[in-house]
């Protein structure tokens, strides 16, 4: 870059009050000002004023190149329109951090394991299933990721500015020897990344990796999706909550005590499926805390409210609720009240239809301390019977839980335990609509005061007629919708619950609307896709985007043989493909924010590349495909035991949304 144009282009910067950009992935961004007139004057130039943005969507990847199906493929375009009617074009690419089982920097001088496996003393686990070649676990499910800036950060060796990355591990698929299955027996790690932002071009480089110490939160179980609090916390999760009436019989969950505490019987399942908080310190490490408040369900991904007060949550579950916490204090979750939603009539996935009404149950209201301390001395048969068939006794009542049906009976002063502890089965018990499947990413638009859900499948619980549906409940559909779909909630002010009492919050969800469907196939395409690949299919992560006035949207699907991630724009209603990931892989670890030290980043994860989805019949999901792409997959990711972390950039140019008059 030629020494006049770095500082015309920060003069500019200052005239755009927030600029926004994306990273460079080269070094292009010299020519890109000389052509708009930097390097003969130090004097600011005119400047004609971000006005919109939008995608070009890219093609599906295809067997005509399969090595694009076996790698994460950005070939889309992000488009820039300027207040003087004049445009520009910014081709798009990925730039990981690394992939995990890479060691990465410790920022000591020394190296760790990039998504590795520790037990609650911290020390290394090992997966010695294969003799001879003993290592430590590694993560292939790269998840949730908040990107962040601290005014004070004290981390050397940075040559630009510090920027922050939390990002947070869910499982491994396989132990190495491809036939023992780790899903969920392995405490989750989650990891501070300190990040170098090269000043001139935005590109992130990876200078130290460091493992939070879980034990405070009393070890993680299947972290998934997450958010970046209003006030610049990482937001966890604690995916599947363990049945505590069934933990006996948990083997998954022994094995998990086991790696963690190096006792099949330690863990108590009551310290699990809960919301965990991690603070970064200036020094790039982290804290974590437990939030015990937010009820104790199938934690996936929650979105905080302006208000710094007021969260809606997804329940990743079949008999799934619809959830918010209204806390006491502003930017503190350690106590307040929880509420369920109960859905009225007009549930609809037409987008066009009215939608359905929402009143709040409140659940009860709690700190975290007191519900920890429940936690840590009650037993499940302290605070309700449970009977998995039908005990003939009205004293009991009928629900369903996770596609079956149950009878509970609460016992006496125990209504707080149960809101907080079984919370599934006590807001099934008070009138709560227990109706959805797998309700994953939550988001929101403040502009428009518009929440977002994704919901991965519409299915079983939500299908009239299905063993798993209350037909009692509004919500529900003819036939089943494998391909999921998007709700949007609008958001009001002054709703009170259902008992009469004010809510205190004025980003309350009132109605429900389907907002984007997928589309199921009745046969499977030429490439073996079941859901329509020009839609989105089975959505997970969600993230909003105010500037770009764009839902981002990734596929966690079975659905389609790529999954993609999808950019809708809610003004122009225009619906684009951004990425691919690798067959086989979930898209996982969205984040957006528009302006960190005058940059854009979309941070984007893979989890499990090359799972494949096949069977004897030929009908499977990646049957026409596995042949060709297994030995691409297995030679680009560790022989499909590691995963990517990183972030969509600029191709070629910076993204530079102001633009001088020449």
């Amino acid at each position: 870059m030629s020494q006049h144009s770095a500082p015309t282009r920060r003069q500019a910067l200052k005239v755009l009050g927030t600029p926004l950009m994306l990273p460079l992935g080269g070094t292009a961004v010299g020519s890109l000002l000389t052509a708009c007139g930097g390097g003969g004057s130090d004097s600011p130039a005119p400047v004609a004023s971000f006005a919109s943005a939008s995608f070009v969507s890219m093609a599906a990847p295809s067997l005509a190149a399969p090595a694009d199906m076996a790698k994460t493929l950005v070939n889309s375009t992000l488009m820039v329109k300027f207040s003087d009617d004049s445009s520009q074009g910014f081709s798009l690419s990925y730039a990981p951090f690394f992939t995990t089982g890479d060691l990465v920097p410790d920022g000591k001088g020394g190296t760790v394991l990039a998504g590795g496996y520790v037990d609650f003393a911290g020390k290394p686990i090992v997966d010695a299933t294969v003799a001879g070649k003993e290592r430590q676990y590694f993560s292939d499910s790269p998840d949730g990721t908040s990107l962040l800036k601290l005014d004070n950060p004290t981390v050397t060796g940075i040559k630009g500015k510090a920027v922050f990355a939390v990002v947070q591990f869910e499982y491994t698929t396989w132990a190495q020897d491809g036939k023992t299955d780790m899903y969920g027996k392995l405490p989750s790690p989650i990891a501070v990344l300190t990040l170098d932002q090269d000043p001139s071009t935005g590109k992130l480089s990876l200078v130290k990796y460091h493992n939070v110490d879980t034990a405070p939160a009393m070890g993680l179980w299947i972290t998934c999706g997450s958010s970046l609090s209003p006030w610049g916390t990482h937001l966890s999760s604690e995916e599947y909550e363990p049945d505590a009436f069934t933990i006996a019989n948990n083997t998954m969950f022994k094995a998990y005590s086991q790696n963690l505490f190096g006792d099949a019987t330690k863990a108590n399942p009551y310290h699990y499926g809960h919301l965990p908080e991690v603070t970064v310190n200036p020094d790039g490490t982290g804290s974590i805390k437990k939030h015990y408040c937010l009820g104790r369900i199938s934690h996936e991904l929650i979105q905080v409210m302006p208000d710094n007060r007021t969260a809606i949550m997804g329940d990743d579950a079949t008999n799934g609720g619809f959830f918010m916490f209204v806390a006491d204090k502003e930017k503190d979750l350690s106590s307040g009240s929880l509420y369920v939603a109960k859905f009225g009539a007009g549930f609809s996935l037409d987008p066009a239809a009215a939608g359905a009404p929402i009143s709040w149950i409140k659940l009860g209201s709690a700190t975290s301390a007191e519900i920890k301390a429940l936690a840590d001395t009650v037993k499940p048969t302290d605070i309700m019977d449970v009977s998995t068939t039908d005990p003939k006794d009205a004293t009991f009542t009928k629900i369903w839980l996770s596609g079956k049906t149950q009878w509970v009976r609460l016992k006496p002063g125990m209504e707080k335990a149960a809101a907080f502890l079984e919370t599934h089965r006590y807001a099934a018990l008070v009138g709560g609509t227990m109706a959805f499947t797998k309700m994953e990413g939550t988001t929101v638009n403040i502009k428009d005061k518009v929440a977002y859900s994704a919901l991965q499948n519409m299915q079983s619980s939500m299908v009239k007629g299905n063993a798993a549906n209350n037909p009692d409940y509004p919500v529900s559909i003819d036939k089943a919708l494998n391909a999921g779909g998007v709700l949007a909630h609008t958001l009001s002010t002054g709703q009170k619950d259902t008992a009469g009492a004010a809510i205190n919050s004025d980003w309350v969800p009132s109605v429900t609307k389907a907002l984007l469907i997928g589309e199921d196939l009745a046969a499977a395409d030429a490439l073996g896709n079941l859901a329509n690949p020009d839609k989105i299919g089975a959505p997970d992560n969600l993230k909003f985007s105010e500037k770009l006035r764009t839902l981002f949207i990734g596929e966690d699907s079975s659905y389609h043989v790529n999954n993609f991630l999808w950019a809708y724009n809610v003004d122009t209603k225009v619906l684009s493909r951004v990425a691919s990931m690798p067959s086989g892989a979930e898209a996982t670890g969205l984040g957006v924010v528009d302006d960190l030290n005058g940059w854009t980043y979309i941070t984007a994860n893979f989890q499990h590349p090359g799972d494949w989805i096949t069977n004897a019949a030929g009908t499977g999901l990646h049957d026409k495909v596995k042949a060709t792409l297994d030995p691409l997959v297995r030679a680009n990711y560790k022989d499909r035991f590691g995963a990517q972390v990183g972030y969509l950039t600029g191709a070629i140019t910076s993204v530079n949304l102001t633009k001088k008059s020449v």
